[in-house]
């Protein structure tokens, strides 16, 4: 049996408790207590954004080929530590160990190695001058202190699609993740404190209670003047609360999605089908670029259903540490009740269950959800409304492509879209007129890669900005204009 661990905060380089007590943290996977957190203040987001705000000059005076050494030192530690991290995450949030904690792991390294990379490459610009005597010169300098909140369905590597560029870009971080998962966001400093930056540069806060304006440690992150930038992922309603209250910050943030995925009369059935199951169920579907919805042109809609029940058939459910299993606990109560919440919803109002629609029975919490299939979704229900965050794949039909385009334009999300059909034509109607930030053509909704843009599109609420590559150290640095009259003689 695995002992309850005691963690701490990183303030200024060291290791703090707060005065103010603790709360624990219980693992979803069989609701054992796995850590006492030091319940954050204001106080403490104070002092981690005082200590961030006075290593924000070194930061910014150090030389970039210093930081890139550094970042790399950073994912060489993630990697070298893969299986313990793996290990952590899977007993944390919940997702399965083989096929999604240990690419998690990966993948965060990566983004270490990327930001190290980017930065180097980073091209200011000389830019021409209507007028002969004069150079202009444009380069990018960093912000200061950016305040970094996360959720808790990627708790690795979420925090170092922020984290990792922020340092690069020469900012300096003060970090609260979700308190769901602070086990996996102490690891996480753990490698970067490891890797030698100086103390400030990474500052780390817990809190009982995730951001919702009322919570005071982030709350202090997001309107204490010190802070000049703030970077959230998490839902929409959150988002527009930090907007709100960041006043002029610099705002990044990655909110909520209710992509579609869009199967046309002329797709690969197979394909479509084993992506639509792929983007419902990876990570108990609680990923904000899930196929919440997976609208089908009525031609072929009952041969696609019969293909994704068997797709979804496949997805084992049970212990994330267990071999074979695909599908693991849900990280959250609140979460699982809004999946109940949502398929009573659909059934009240005329959908149907051909698979799952309730939690297992048999395991050590009541978080574990089976996969389930929705169909006869229509637009009045929840599942059209807002993200389910859960193992569920509603399935909704259309009669034409423009009706299909009509259905997944009218949400207030833009977040993520995929369109399975073989004609390219209508591949690129469909890139056009979805209001998505990324659109894939015959590709799962949960396909990305770390150095391209992600994110909402303009007009909907699924956030500003993009992260991704060297777009997110675009996103956290100042750009600078200095124009130079070249003739020294005086006239």
């Amino acid at each position: 049996m695995e002992t309850t661990k005691t963690l701490k905060m990183f303030i200024a380089g060291e290791w703090v408790d707060s005065q103010s007590g603790e709360f624990n943290v219980t693992s979803p996977v069989d609701g054992r207590v796995i850590y006492k957190v030091p319940r954050g203040t204001r106080e403490d987001a104070k002092r981690a954004i005082d200590a961030a705000y006075e290593a924000k000059e070194e930061a910014r005076r150090m030389p970039v080929y210093e930081r890139a050494k550094l970042l790399h030192r950073v994912a060489q530690i993630i990697s070298s530590r893969r299986e313990e991290l793996a290990r952590q995450l899977s007993i944390e949030q919940g997702k399965p160990y083989a096929t999604e904690a240990l690419p998690e792991i990966d993948e965060t390294a990566e983004n270490f190695r990327i930001a190290a990379e980017d930065i180097k490459r980073l091209d200011g610009r000389i830019m021409p001058s209507r007028d002969p005597q004069k150079l202009i010169l444009i380069s990018y300098e960093p912000y200061g202190v950016f305040s970094v909140i996360t959720p808790w369905n990627y708790p690795f590597l979420i925090p170092s699609e922020y984290i990792a560029p922020a340092l690069a870009a020469g900012n300096t971080v003060v970090f609260k993740p979700s308190s769901y998962v602070v086990g996996s966001a102490a690891m996480l400093v753990e490698c970067i404190q490891s890797a030698g930056f100086p103390p400030g540069f990474v500052n780390l806060v817990f809190s009982d209670g995730d951001f919702t304006g009322r919570e005071e440690v982030g709350d202090e992150l997001v309107t204490n003047s010190k802070v000049a930038g703030v970077g959230l992922t998490g839902h929409s309603s959150t988002g527009e609360i930090v907007s709100k209250r960041a006043g002029m910050k610099k705002l990044l943030l990655e909110c909520g999605g209710l992509g579609p995925l869009i199967v046309l009369d002329d797709s690969d059935l197979g394909r479509a089908a084993y992506a639509a199951a792929l983007s419902s169920f990876s990570n108990a579907g609680q990923v904000c670029c899930a196929a919440e919805r997976v609208i089908v042109h009525e031609r072929v809609y009952e041969q696609f259903v019969e293909r994704l029940v068997s797709e979804a058939k496949k997805w084992k459910l049970g212990n994330p540490l267990e071999e074979g299993v695909m599908v693991g606990p849900m990280n959250n109560e609140p979460t699982a009740s809004k999946v109940d919440e949502h398929i009573k919803d659909g059934l009240n109002k005329g959908a149907k269950v051909l698979l799952g629609g309730k939690r297992a029975e048999g395991f050590p919490t009541r978080l574990y959800y089976e996969p389930t299939v929705v169909v006869d979704v229509t637009r009045d229900m929840l599942f059209n409304q807002d993200e389910t965050f859960g193992p569920v794949a509603p399935v909704m039909m259309g009669s034409s492509d423009s009706e299909i385009l009509e259905i997944a334009n009218s949400t207030i999300y833009g977040l993520q879209a995929a369109v399975f059909t073989r004609d390219i034509g209508r591949a690129f109607r469909f890139s056009r007129e979805l209001k998505a930030g990324q659109v894939l053509i015959n590709e799962s909704t949960l396909y990305w890669e770390p150095q391209e843009p992600f994110g909402g599109i303009g007009g909907k609420k699924s956030g500003v900005g993009r992260l991704g590559g060297v777009y997110t150290i675009y996103e956290m640095s100042n750009i600078k204009t200095v124009v130079i009259h070249t003739i020294t003689n005086s006239p």
